[in-house]
């Protein structure tokens, strides 16, 4: 299939599936292939004979909201939003839970792929702060709707490539090396638990004090269905808490219970607070 065709087939097809073409733009090619594979699976012609197999039977539609899910992740993606977790966000939800007599901070990772980005969390948690505070535990749920990349997490294996912008001495005491791979090792691992999940259905109980939906909801689903899924994991967010999500991306504005606090990260505020809610502290320690 040619680049033309395919941008035409998904200008067409995905607002039909409620999702936004200029965040497919510079990705597509990852889904113009599977949808070629799959055109070629069915014996159709072309794109435009599976155009007309969507418009004849209504189950291909799921099918082809499958082959739209973007796999696209690293650890300590966007080095300076981690930064900003380790140095400013999680010291602020750590003095909270502590003042409230919590034994745990809870976090939410939405659209956690094959876990680099829970596992993230956990190894930023465990080198940098629990130290700390011994007294507090962090417990992660980490959900994503795609069953090979939930499999590939459960294995917690990854090519070195995937762990380039961890900083090195992170690498060497979170993994060891496992037949060509980087394993991370059990102790991080224990702080994140997985399940599967679709953002756009209810959401998992909370309340969380932190939850990370970045290059998903607000990237590749339309205006719509992007205020449905800030409302719900806005209604599972403890007052207080923070929502990241991806540096290019920004929760559509009207939004009632979220307050921007930088680039990407908000904070949960009651919806008509009567007055601003002040960002925690900064502190001094990298991560």
């Amino acid at each position: 299939m040619i680049d033309t065709d395919c941008i035409a087939f998904l200008q067409w097809a995905l607002p039909r599936l409620h999702l936004s073409w200029p965040g497919f733009r510079k990705v597509r090619r990852q889904v113009c292939r599977r949808i070629d594979h799959r055109r070629a699976e069915l014996g159709l012609a072309d794109v435009a004979a599976y155009r007309a197999r969507l418009e004849e039977t209504p189950a291909e539609w799921a099918v082809l909201d499958q082959m739209c899910r973007i796999t696209i992740s690293r650890f300590a993606r966007d080095h300076a939003v981690w930064t900003e977790l380790a140095t400013h966000v999680l010291p602020g939800l750590l003095r909270e839970a502590g003042l409230a007599g919590r034994d745990a901070v809870y976090a939410w990772s939405a659209g956690c792929g094959a876990g680099e980005e829970p596992f993230t969390l956990a190894i930023a948690w465990e080198l940098a702060l629990a130290s700390d505070v011994p007294e507090l535990a962090l417990d992660v749920l980490a959900t994503d709707i795609d069953d090979v990349q939930l499999r590939r997490a459960g294995a917690a294996r990854f090519p070195p490539g995937a762990l380039h912008e961890l900083p090195g001495d992170w690498r060497r005491l979170a993994f060891e090396e496992v037949d060509g791979e980087l394993r991370l090792r059990d102790r991080f691992r224990a702080r994140v638990r997985f399940a599967r999940h679709d953002v756009r259905t209810v959401p998992p109980s909370g309340p969380f004090d932190l939850v990370l939906c970045r290059n998903l909801a607000f990237t590749y689903f339309d205006e719509p269905v992007q205020r449905q899924v800030a409302a719900s994991l806005r209604g599972v967010l403890r007052t207080g808490g923070a929502l990241v999500v991806g540096v290019h991306e920004q929760v559509p504005s009207g939004v009632a219970g979220l307050t921007p606090s930088s680039r990407c990260i908000y904070h949960a505020v009651p919806a008509h607070p009567l007055q601003p809610v002040e960002p925690p502290p900064a502190r001094s320690k990298s991560w």
